[in-house]
């Protein structure tokens, strides 16, 4: 990470902080973590969504990975003709990703339905899905606001545990997936619909295809992972006053960055933590009064 030095008397070092992805979230749905297999996962650890049956942990299906979670199985009690599980997230981010382990079990009656691993932003808008069939066995995708969804050529087959990545570029306003190591789509736009370029959640879905005839369906899910990256921040020295010195960083608006300080370049405290408000904040520095040399470096607080 490339550092700013200042003496007393003005010696300057410019660079930026490296990009680097972080994890923003992680569960394994284990009981170590809090999760019961007595309960819905809905309202388990910041997860939300729909209560009320179609959704929960279990234990084993996964071989040595202990629990996972699920949506499906049993019909929503108020209803509905769908359930979707997530935990908010609500990043400023420039990239995200997903990836999670997964499986659809079949149902043991006559009736299929569909299973989705669909992005939102924080608004609640949809901005893309994978569509998991489970009766004709393809994976789909749709765009935001499309009233129709794309095949993306890719089988799946019950009882069988995939691997399941999704990519978004905000910047870029594209987004792919792989899915047992092969393409289900790349260079599709995040949203055609005016849904705004960030981060809401990631939600794990069941379909339900007739609401009077649901299966017994349901998609099992495991290692639910969230990274997510942005620019790296500048930091400049605009001046000293009375030896304090002055800095304004500069990095992706709405995010966390934190100032650290250093006299030694071996021990570094953080001396301001703060929100970028159109872009950039500024900060003075009064411990520097007196003190030579000075180091400071930047970096994004997740």
């Amino acid at each position: 990470m490339p550092i700013l030095v200042v003496w007393s008397l003005v010696f300057l070092l410019l660079g930026v902080q490296s990009g680097f992805s972080v994890v923003l979230y992680h569960t394994g749905f284990e009981a170590s973590e809090g999760y019961h297999t007595n309960l819905d996962l809905s309202g388990q650890q910041l997860w939300t969504g729909q209560s009320g049956g179609g959704n929960g942990v279990v234990s084993g299906w996964f071989p040595g990975k202990g629990q996972q979670a699920y949506v499906g199985f049993s019909p929503p009690t108020n209803g509905d003709t769908g359930v979707f599980v997530y935990p908010p997230l609500d990043k400023n981010v420039s990239q995200a990703q997903l990836s999670v382990t997964m499986m659809i079990e079949n149902s043991s009656n006559t009736n299929w339905d569909d299973f989705y691993w669909a992005a939102y932003d924080q608004h609640g808008q949809e901005l893309f899905t994978l569509d998991f069939d489970n009766y004709e066995l393809k994976l789909y995708y749709h765009l935001g606001g499309a009233t129709n969804r794309m095949w993306s050529g890719l089988k799946f087959t019950n009882d069988v545990i995939y691997g399941l990545s999704m990519a978004l570029d905000f910047d870029a306003n594209r987004w792919s997936a792989v899915f047992n190591g092969a393409l289900v789509a790349t260079n599709q736009p995040i949203t055609t619909n005016g849904a705004s370029l960030n981060l809401g959640d990631f939600d794990a879905a069941w379909a339900i295809y007739d609401p009077d005839l649901p299966g017994d369906n349901f998609m099992l899910f495991d290692d639910y992972q969230v990274s997510g990256s942005v620019p790296p921040p500048d930091l400049n020295l605009l001046g000293l006053i009375n030896g304090a010195a002055t800095l304004r960083l500069t990095g992706r608006d709405a995010n966390s960055f934190a100032v650290e300080a250093s006299s030694s370049l071996t021990g570094w405290q953080p001396v301001k933590t703060n929100i970028t408000s159109g872009g950039s904040f500024d900060y003075v520095d009064t411990a520097a009064q007196g003190a030579s040399p000075r180091f400071y470096r930047a970096r994004w607080v997740p």
